[in-house]
């Protein structure tokens, strides 16, 4: 807990590899808090240098009953999926691929040069009624911009002040990435029935009065109307939150479901060449899910 329990709760993310060696923080699932609102996975990559065939070479791999989000900070990513999508993500946009039933996805780095990267990529959980629904992927290359008190904000997801973002969620949340290049004070309003977390991505700014540096997630609960940041030098952090989900959700490898037995069906189907569908012209190579007798609440993603 931090020093000041009313600031929020700490929670330090664990550092895990990334595809082909790149480092990532992952916050959440964490052992003492597994959602924020339907916001269920939260990896932040970078930012890091890398050589020449390096950086993100995640293979083809399935998701179920999930939203993936990706927001790209510095560098580039080529997505493709198994609807036939071939995207590449740029610095400011965000890829949003929707699992539903089933899909299969990679993503890699430019492989002919050396180059740099930072992203946050996230999952939301369906809500039940839309766990099954048809996958789908969108590409948004434009998003809300504000200022305030220096910094600059950019709304990822959901509504807030004034201003909603294009992304196609099914549940009622929020996403800020805030940036700063040299001192900043802003007080954000907040929805008091939303329960929030930052996590810092760059530099050590303060959150409700606490120092925070990348790797900590700081937990704020619900009940704030407003939250107060602020920066002496160069910052980002990253605001996410929504309704609690009351329900019980499983997150195992890269599966989100209210039922093992979903699970384990997904992950024969994916091992067994069924239902996601081919991937092509990936370069990386197609992963295999886990043994599912290896099942527990909150394990992570590959």
């Amino acid at each position: 807990m931090p020093a000041n329990p009313a600031a929020g709760e700490r929670l330090e993310a664990r550092r895990t590899l990334l595809g082909e060696g790149l480092e990532i923080r992952r916050a959440l699932p964490n052992r003492h808090r597994r959602t924020v609102g339907a916001w269920c996975f939260l990896d932040h990559a970078g930012p890091a240098d890398f050589a020449a065939g390096r950086g993100v070479n995640v293979g083809p791999h399935p998701h179920i009953g999930l939203q993936t989000f990706s927001w790209m900070i510095d560098g580039t990513i080529r997505h493709r999926d198994s609807l036939g999508f071939d995207q590449w993500i740029r610095p400011g946009q965000v890829n949003l691929m929707t699992a539903g039933r089933g899909i299969a996805h990679a993503e890699e780095s430019p492989p002919d040069a050396p180059g740099r990267v930072q992203l946050a990529q996230l999952w939301i959980a369906l809500p039940e009624a839309e766990a099954d629904r048809e996958p789908a992927f969108e590409h948004y290359p434009e998003l809300p911009l504000l200022e305030r008190g220096g910094f600059r904000v950019t709304l990822l997801a959901g509504e807030w002040s004034g201003e909603r973002s294009p992304a196609a969620v099914h549940s009622p949340l929020i996403g800020l990435d805030l940036t700063t290049a040299g001192d900043a004070r802003a007080g954000l309003p907040l929805r008091a029935d939303f329960e929030h977390a930052v996590m810092v991505l760059e530099g050590a700014p303060e959150v409700a009065g606490e120092r925070l540096d990348p790797g900590i997630l700081l937990y704020l609960g619900q009940g704030r109307e407003a939250l107060e940041v602020a920066a002496q030098g160069a910052a980002r952090l990253l605001l996410i939150g929504g309704e609690p989900v009351r329900e019980e959700i499983l997150i195992w490898w890269n599966f989100v479901a209210r039922r093992r037995e979903d699970i384990v069906q997904a992950t024969r189907d994916w091992n067994e060449g069924r239902r996601f569908g081919e991937v092509r012209g990936a370069r990386s190579a197609r992963l295999v899910a886990p043994d599912v007798g290896e099942f527990r609440l909150g394990a992570g993603a590959a």
